[in-house]
């Protein structure tokens, strides 16, 4: 049975199962190492988890066509024909989707080509990669608990009172948007709240109904930030 597993491809190039593990496990290593940096340098309010899982898994899947192919060009091109062909058919929306549709597409191009120990290293490697970001909840950051929408009536010049009630109740405040209304004075402000307490949230949303110069007051709980 080992020896089946070792001897496995059948294709017109053998694969060496160590290196084959080696380079599944590199790729996988490196696409976590760019998604951490991903994380850490995204500074915008739009922010998808599922983009950050799909920078882990691409590079294993791309490792996985290449020793799959092995300098084969026709095997190479049939491959750019089946992904135009899924191209041309349907559009997926979330990048993690499009990595679904891409393995289930390299295993089969493995299987077809009898690189049968490749096929099953990959499939082992892509169900325990994704099974990890479902367990982990990986690329998931909390910044924020809550949206905050303010309609303030009084002048720009006078936030100073709405920001020294919002620094009482929240460790970490971000105005993400300010607008100024073209028939009268007021200004719609959207802010994001990291609370210093989350459960009193509402002492703060009745506190700033009570402060003069609030219109309408409005708040989203966040309970991560993703896909803003």
């Amino acid at each position: 049975m080992n020896n089946w597993f070792v001897q496995g491809n059948y294709g017109t190039a053998a694969t060496d199962v160590s290196l084959l593990l080696v380079a599944l496990l590199l790729a996988f290593v490196c696409g976590h190492v760019i998604a951490w940096v991903y994380m850490i340098t995204h500074s915008g309010l739009s922010y998808s988890r599922s983009y950050v899982n799909t920078l882990i898994l691409m590079p294993v899947l791309v490792a996985l066509v290449m020793l799959i192919l092995a300098n084969n060009l026709v095997l190479a091109f049939g491959l750019m024909a089946i992904f135009a062909m899924v191209r041309f058919r349907s559009v997926l929306r979330d990048t993690l989707d499009t990595a679904y549709v891409l393995a289930v597409i390299v295993l089969g191009l493995a299987c077809g080509t009898l690189k049968f120990s490749s096929a099953i290293c990959g499939c082992a490697a892509t169900a325990a990669i994704m099974l990890y970001f479902h367990t982990s909840r990986f690329g998931t950051r909390h910044r924020y608990d809550l949206i905050l929408n303010v309609q303030w009536l009084r002048s720009s010049a006078e936030l100073e009172d709405l920001r020294q009630l919002l620094e009482r109740h929240a460790r970490t405040t971000f105005c993400a948007s300010q607008r100024s209304h073209t028939t009268d004075a007021g200004v719609d402000l959207s802010y994001r709240l990291l609370l210093r307490d989350p459960a009193r949230s509402h002492e703060l949303v009745s506190e700033l109904r009570a402060l003069p110069g609030v219109s309408q007051v409005t708040a989203l709980q966040s309970g991560e930030e993703s896909e803003l």
